[in-house]
């Protein structure tokens, strides 16, 4: 998979914010990171995962060459008449809408589909392998992303140092992306919150207060020992200030920053951190624990010389 994932992507350069600055502290205190991964970690396409915008012809494109990908006839042949890629494309969307839908109605606000389980239906015989490297090339195809700028070596730099986690709307394919196109970020699996696992999506407060838990119990952590950082204001922030962790906004490619500026809930939210590029968060962090040091250095002075 993780070959088939290097294959099917090329380099995507981020669009810059207008007018955007960055704001970097001092944050002091910050001992782990939790990333989003989409319009954060990865440029996307989309600005998002999923389909986005791209077309009707480039979605039935896309879901030809996966079946082929996959090694499942397409409808060129009386094997595939049932894989008929102009099929699939809407026959995919309604089970993803109808899942949400059924998920809603038993009380989440937030529902997230597990796509394998969508795409074995779409695939009637069709065995493990194949079904997800169908759903893989598909994805990459509709939604090409590529590492941000700065993310490799701000991940080095900063798990050299400090735990780090994920809290990602996802699917089962993201870890094997990340492990393709960033190579460099090796996480704790105990410290990845992937949306897909947990049936629930950003902005959810639970998937947050679940990476808070997480951090306290495996890195003996407390919230305002971690920062999250994200590029939607809603769906990364929102709920990261719910459960009490510190915040960073990533302003670093204009076709995924959400800044919501509609919605409400978010005007109370005041990020700690806003980042234009990711090589800036290491020294943000840094200066800021050299500060906070300093700090604490200083008033044990004054307080000893009473």
């Amino acid at each position: 998979m993780v070959e088939l994932i290097r294959r099917l992507s090329a380099p995507l350069a981020a669009r810059p914010v207008a007018g955007a600055l960055p704001r970097l502290g001092p944050l002091g205190g910050v001992r782990g990171v939790l990333f989003d991964v989409y319009g954060t970690l990865l440029i996307s396409a989309a600005g998002d995962i999923g389909a986005g915008s791209a077309s009707r012809e480039v979605r039935r494109t896309a879901m030809a060459a996966a079946l082929r990908d996959a090694g499942i006839a397409d409808a060129g042949t009386a094997a595939g008449a049932a894989h008929d890629a102009s099929r699939l494309v809407p026959a995919l969307e309604a089970a993803i809408r109808a899942q949400h839908a059924a998920i809603q109605e038993r009380g989440l606000e937030y529902p997230e589909v597990e796509l394998r389980e969508l795409w074995r239906r779409l695939l009637p015989g069709a065995g493990t392998a194949a079904v997800e490297r169908a759903a893989v090339s598909y994805e990459c195809r509709v939604n090409p992303v590529w590492p941000m700028p700065g993310a490799a070596a701000a991940v080095a730099a900063l798990q050299a140092r400090v735990p780090i986690g994920i809290v990602s709307n996802a699917q089962f394919f993201t870890p094997p992306v990340l492990a393709a196109l960033l190579p460099e970020l090796r996480i704790d699996p105990r410290l990845a919150v992937w949306s897909y696992a947990e049936r629930e999506a950003k902005p959810s407060p639970r998937l947050f207060a679940a990476a808070a838990a997480r951090m306290a119990h495996h890195c003996r952590l407390s919230p305002r020992e971690v920062v999250m950082v994200g590029n939607d204001m809603r769906n990364d922030l929102l709920g990261a200030h719910s459960a009490g962790l510190r915040t960073a906004l990533f302003a670093g490619d204009a076709r995924s920053l959400r800044l919501r500026r509609d919605d409400p809930r978010c005007a109370a939210v005041h990020p700690d951190l806003v980042l234009t590029h990711l090589s800036q968060l290491p020294g943000a962090l840094r200066r800021g624990n050299t500060h906070v040091a300093d700090a604490r250095r200083t008033g044990a002075g004054r307080r000893s010389t009473g």
